[in-house]
Parts: C-alpha cells; structure tokens; sequence
C-alpha cells in the first residue's frame, strides 16, 4: 500500500479570510517502508504570514518572494498524491486549505485526487483518551526524538508523524531506513533468518479467545472498535 505522510505550513488559519499555503511536506510510505521519495516545495503566497503564524513557522515574504506559485507547482502535486492513502495530524486544517487551493485554479477538490485519508489525531485521542495528542506529545510518548525541532517545518513535521504514526500502529520500520543489528541477551549479534525458514505457529482457539477478550476491554476504554481490531482476524 502507496501512503503519503503530509504536512503544510499557512499564511495563517482561514483559507476563506485569504489565508495561503506556504509549504507542502510530503513523505512517501510503501507497505509501511518509508522510501525516500519525498515531495517538498515553498510555495509563494503573494502576501504575508499573520504575525502569530510567521512566529511558528519563520518563513518570511522575503524568502518565499522567489518561490513558485501555487498554480506552479500543482500539477506535479496531483501526480505525487494521486490514489495514495494521505496520513494528517488534524487533516481538516490541511485539508481546508490544499481543497481552497485547488479549487481556486478551478480544479477538483485535493481529497479527490486521494485513496482515503488518515487523521492521526484522531486516532490518536481513540487511543489516549484525555491525553494531550499535539506532534510533540506523541513524539515524547512514542519515543520519536524532536530535539532538532525548533520552528515548524512541512517536510520536517511530516517525517516525525510518520515515525509516530509507525510507532501507534506498532510498525518497526523507522525513518533511519537502515536496519539494525539485533543482540541476544549474551550480546551476541543474532543471524538474519530468511523469512522462509521461519516456522509460523498458529494460535490455539482458547489463546484466540482470551486475545479477543483483551481487545473487548481495550474497545470499551476507547469508547469504540480499538485500533488492533484494523489489524487482527475476527474470532
């Protein structure tokens, strides 16, 4: 499965008001294996940032002056994103604004152009009901390092989510794309094992049901289906 991790830096917080896109951050995912092949642009928005968002993000109208414009950098947008499933931490703010985007130059809408939507979020308030779920939270809590984060950055904030959105739903693969070396509790570097020669044994139908059991609690403390239930057969 092809999903893009996205993030976006704005002008302010209203598309509606005039607000613009400045940049777009794309990280791209295959079965869960981040590739390397990344989309990012600064976009120029032909006005400034309103003082609070020019203060998260510090990208100044000198900067972005000789940037290309939105209408510029579309087309290739469209057919980086196109059929992939998109990962957003709260997507409707990004969503609004790459929608008004896109309808501004008369094109159908960006969620059009995609194969579903993922919001991180929410899924992430599912899971930790009553808990603060902003991208430093998780980041703390999953154990993803933020240390070099000092202003928010599209591509910078899309490849942190898609290193939380790998440890929420338990992936092992991280962003480093290098694999490394497991240790046995001797210390002795362990042999890599060629998948078929890994013996597969199946759970028994009382381990099944006490499995199911445990999915059941974790349904009612999120007030819904759990996220392993995406992931585990039905009993």
């Amino acid at each position: 499965m092809r999903q893009i991790v996205l993030d976006t830096e704005t002008t302010g917080l209203n598309p509606r008001t005039g607000d613009r896109v400045i940049e777009i951050g794309c990280v791209e995912l295959f079965n869960r294996t981040l590739t390397g092949n990344n989309f990012h642009r600064y976009i120029n928005p032909e006005r400034d940032s309103e003082e609070g968002a020019l203060a998260v993000h510090g990208l100044t109208t000198e900067f972005l002056s000789d940037k290309p414009k939105f209408d510029e950098i579309v087309q290739e947008l469209r057919d980086y994103i196109q059929g992939a499933e998109v990962i957003i931490h709260n997507a409707p703010f990004d969503l609004g604004f790459l929608n008004h985007e896109f309808q501004r130059l008369g094109l159908p809408t960006f969620v059009s152009h995609c194969g579903g939507v993922i919001d991180t979020l929410v899924n992430a308030k599912e899971m930790h009901p009553g808990k603060r779920n902003s991208l430093d939270a998780l980041c703390d809590r999953y154990g993803v390092s933020n240390a070099h984060r000092k202003l928010h950055g599209a591509l910078l904030d899309a490849e942190l989510l898609a290193d939380v959105y790998l440890s929420m739903t338990r992936g092992q693969n991280t962003l480093s794309m290098e694999h490394e070396v497991e240790a046995s509790g001797d210390g002795a570097d362990l042999e890599a094992v060629p998948l078929g020669e890994i013996i597969v044994v199946a759970a028994a139908a009382d381990e099944l049901s006490l499995h199911d059991n445990v999915l059941l609690g974790l349904d009612k403390g999120v007030k819904g289906d759990c996220v392993w239930r995406n992931y585990s057969p039905k009993v």
